[in-house]
């Protein structure tokens, strides 16, 4: 989709729908455009439009102005208006003209601005709100919106902006795209061509094979990869934007969990592509940081495999060594992400970094405790906790805390092995976290669980059905301010 900014009367612009964003109680704010079309926004005010949060309606436009339709969107009421409502905006903006089939849109600026609020924000929901699940349905690769023009004067602020919600909007939906990929088109090694993809000047990859992690001693990574005929693939991306050491990030990367041994049901396991939603959000930062030149130094870690059950597969009672040297003892292999981020997390310390944030779909409890509205988090380190906190609110992909308390430890406690690696059901959520800082130790650490966020089951304002791509605004925003 192109994106352009130019400085023109609303209605002189020739496009296929003009958009006007609306707060309740039609203020009048257009009335001086043309006498035909404030005629007919009072008609659509006095029968079917009040311009409530996320209502749209598509009018025709009168024939004395070059627009061909008038798309209305509402804002919700003035007191009450926000960043994150504008946002859904233009979310629901862009599904409507995408499903009428609307080729050119431009949108009329001046309201929000009076708002405070910048059409930058709104284009960011456009954006994400454009985005479909296309390459296997003919039919969706016809609805795209070619071009969406800012009518507005050409600030440096504004395409600053305008160019940060572009970068990151396409990474968020790069992250949905692998993640809403079929695990037969995404295994380990298509996981490593899409990292691989993103190579730049400052943004070097390296993939670590099966023989590779053996001599680095990763017993817990390659436990969960032994039933599977994919080769597992341990990618490493390195973003030097700066000197100095380095944050790193780790997404899980199962591109398909069955469950193992420890088979999961099959009702809805065709939906277990997307295990490896932290891993795409990883990819999906690196791509947003990379695009944006940020100035920092920073580490990506994708442990990827598949967890298969198989005649080599690992087996419940089994006792395998992480990288660090304790050992585990597998009580399930359906806590597989965990296994697979212990020896990432301990590959990370390799590096000093300044800190080690993982992200991952890791456990059922998370979507029973928050559902689909918050990402539960972890962490050891209150500073780190606090700002991810703040980036949440600021990109409304927002965080909760959950405990770490000492007595969580009694849960994985086993009887032949330093560790096992699942407590059972009763505390679930927060065992798995306290499972993996037994790795992070001493090191700045948070951990993410994306479990509820990471797959929709029905549509949002500017996410799709499927994959959503949480995490890819939130850490992008947290790494801008991290210190």
């Amino acid at each position: 989709m192109n994106i352009n900014i130019k400085d023109i009367k609303e209605v002189r612009y020739v496009c296929d729908a003009l958009i006007l964003p609306f707060t309740e109680g039609n203020s009048g704010w257009y009335d001086k455009m043309n006498a035909a079309l404030s005629g007919s926004i009072r008609k659509a005010f006095s029968r079917e439009f009040h311009a409530r949060q996320n209502e749209t309606l598509l009018i025709p436009a009168p024939d004395d102005i070059k627009p061909g339709r008038i798309l209305l969107v509402g804002l919700g009421k003035k007191q009450e208006n926000s960043a994150e409502k504008v946002r859904q905006a233009g979310g629901r903006a862009a599904a409507h003209l995408r499903n009428m089939g609307m080729k050119k849109v431009a949108l009329s600026t001046g309201l929000l601005s009076s708002l405070g609020i910048s059409p930058s924000i709104f284009m960011e929901g456009f954006l994400l709100g454009h985005y479909t699940a296309r390459k296997y349905s003919k039919e969706k690769e016809k609805k795209t919106i070619d071009s969406v023009t800012l009518l507005a004067a050409a600030s440096k602020d504004l395409k600053k902006e305008l160019a940060s919600a572009e970068a990151v909007s396409a990474s968020v939906c790069f992250a949905r795209d692998l993640v809403n990929t079929p695990a037969n088109d995404m295994t380990p090694s298509h996981l490593a061509k899409a990292a691989v993809s993103l190579k730049r000047k400052k943004l070097s990859v390296r993939i670590l094979e099966k023989k590779d992690a053996g001599k680095l001693g990763m017993g817990a990574y390659l436990s969960v990869a032994k039933g599977s005929k994919e080769p597992p693939k341990f990618i490493v991306l390195d973003y030097k934007g700066t000197d100095g050491p380095p944050l790193v990030i780790i997404g899980k990367s199962i591109t398909f969990d069955s469950g193992g041994l420890s088979l999961k049901p099959s009702d809805g396991m065709e939906k277990m592509k997307y295990d490896m939603a932290g891993g795409a959000a990883v990819l999906g930062v690196m791509k947003a940081v990379s695009g944006l030149d940020l100035p920092v130094h920073l580490i990506a870690i994708l442990p990827a495999t598949e967890n298969l059950p198989g005649g080599a597969a690992s087996r419940p009672g089994d006792v395998v060594r992480a990288m660090n040297g304790k050992s585990v003892e597998i009580i399930s292999t359906d806590a597989e992400g965990r296994m697979t981020l212990a020896d990432a997390i301990c590959y990370a310390k390799l590096f000093r970094p300044k800190a080690v944030i993982d992200i991952a779909t890791l456990t059922g409890a998370c979507s029973i405790a928050l559902g689909n509205a918050a990402i539960a988090m972890m962490g050891n380190n209150k500073g780190l906790l606090e700002k991810m906190t703040e980036s949440g609110h600021n990109v409304y992909e927002r965080v909760w805390e959950m405990p770490l308390y000492e007595e969580y430890k009694e849960y994985l406690k086993s009887d032949i092995a330093d560790l096992k690696n699942t407590g059972g059901r009763s505390g679930s959520l927060p065992s798995s976290a306290l499972f993996l800082s037994e790795f992070a130790g001493e090191i700045p650490w948070v951990h993410l669980d994306i479990a509820g966020t990471a797959w929709l089951e029905k549509e949002k304002p500017y996410a799709a059905k499927g994959a959503s791509g949480i995490g890819v605004r939130l850490l992008t925003d947290f790494i801008i301010r991290f210190k």
